[in-house]
């Protein structure tokens, strides 16, 4: 168990992003249970009151919900597995959901803004300026976002694959103070929940803490796509990016809230980076990738360097720039990730040149990176 003391944090948080599950908002056989949304907004709104030091606390809803939400209107009786059959679930649940928390909310006199993401939203730097934009913008205009991930438009490529994962990459992205992650069972335990002699883990201060545990994939609503195992590795990702995070039930959200010992509580391990390459490194599917020379491996591993058209020896893939892609060494180890300054199909013929001599020959427009360092992130140092 973690005692209060551990959780100082917590209870001072000014910025929290909280994410719930379907399975905490929807009955089994689907559709939005109303008692459990208003129970969830009960909480929220009056955290969202008190606050750090008395002053207001600025809350992010990231929700899952809006694919379970649709399966009942739409005479579904459990979730389908057809990427096509979700989304239009998730078209007609979305509103649901969101109509459901406006009017929750409005109890309160809280307004709700809706924010929809995908990968592509987010990885690239334009787009991630302006979802970034987005949420300070309606946080600083007294707004509660809710958040989901764009399911009716997204592909099997392009999705975040569990919204337990885009919860750390929104905590990181609007530098929230805490990440609270609420599911229907009430924190990680060092085996089956349901099993006896099994305990509860206070607290995890990295992963050696947890070597020891056995961890579910699977949720008992069945409503979802996540369990334990997505849930982990968000606090992992949010822990890195120096988030401090509880993992527990909807049921204890206000204890959670308040720093009381309940759930899991993940203790920062990192320090924050950038904010868009955290989104590279978690959260972008790559078009396609890069074989470097070992030359080039040294330059962008240990060298922190750009990559250039010289370090090039071969390309996988259809991409097009601004895509992000891999780039791997000879043996075909995937090394570092980045956004490609270049189409695909350009690229063979730069391989093995130096930029001056591209300019030369193709123009000015060559003489560039082809991964510029601060569109990279290393993956295996």
């Amino acid at each position: 168990m973690t005692g209060a003391k551990g959780r100082t944090d917590v209870a001072g948080a000014h910025r929290v992003v909280v994410k719930v599950g379907s399975s905490s908002l929807t009955t089994a056989s689907g559709g939005l249970d109303a008692d459990r949304v208003d129970a969830l907004v009960d909480v929220l709104a009056k955290s969202r009151i008190v606050g750090a030091g008395g002053g207001e606390r600025e809350i992010v809803l990231v929700s899952s919900g809006a694919i379970a939400a649709g399966l009942a209107p739409l005479g579904l009786r459990r979730r389908p597995k057809d990427l096509a059959r979700q989304q239009a679930a998730a078209s007609v649940g979305q509103g649901l959901l969101v109509a459901r928390y406006t009017a929750s909310f409005a109890r309160y006199g809280v307004r709700v803004g809706q924010v929809l993401l995908t990968t592509d939203d987010t990885s690239r730097r334009a787009h991630h300026r302006n979802a970034s934009r987005t949420l300070d913008k309606l946080l600083a205009m007294g707004a509660l976002p809710v958040v989901n991930e764009n399911d009716t438009v997204a592909t099997d490529e392009i999705r975040f694959g569990d919204n337990d994962r885009l919860a750390a990459l929104v905590a990181h992205l609007v530098r929230a103070d805490l990440l609270v992650l609420l599911s229907d069972v009430d924190g990680l335990y060092d085996g089956d929940p349901a099993a006896e002699g099994t305990a509860r883990v206070g607290e995890v201060r990295g992963p050696a803490d947890i070597a020891h545990v056995k961890i579910g994939s699977a949720g008992r609503a069945g409503v979802g796509t996540g369990g334990m195992v997505t849930k982990v590795e968000a606090a992992r990702i949010a822990a890195a990016a120096g988030i401090p995070v509880v993992l527990t039930s909807a049921s204890q959200a206000a204890d959670a809230l308040a720093g009381r010992d309940t759930g899991t509580y993940f203790h920062p391990t990192g320090r924050r980076s950038a904010d868009r390459l955290l989104w590279l490194q978690h959260a972008s599917a790559p078009r396609g990738s890069l074989t470097l020379d070992d030359g080039a491996v040294r330059a962008v591993v240990e060298g922190r360097k750009s990559l250039l058209p010289a370090g090039i020896a071969a390309v996988e893939g259809e991409f097009i720039a601004g895509d992000p892609v891999e780039l791997r060494d000879t043996a075909g180890r995937a090394v570092a990730r980045g956004l490609v300054n270049f189409d695909a199909k350009e690229l063979p013929r730069l391989f093995g040149r130096s930029t001056r001599e591209l300019a030369r020959e193709l123009g000015p427009a060559y003489e560039r990176e082809v991964v510029h360092r601060d569109d990279l992130v290393v993956l295996h140092p």
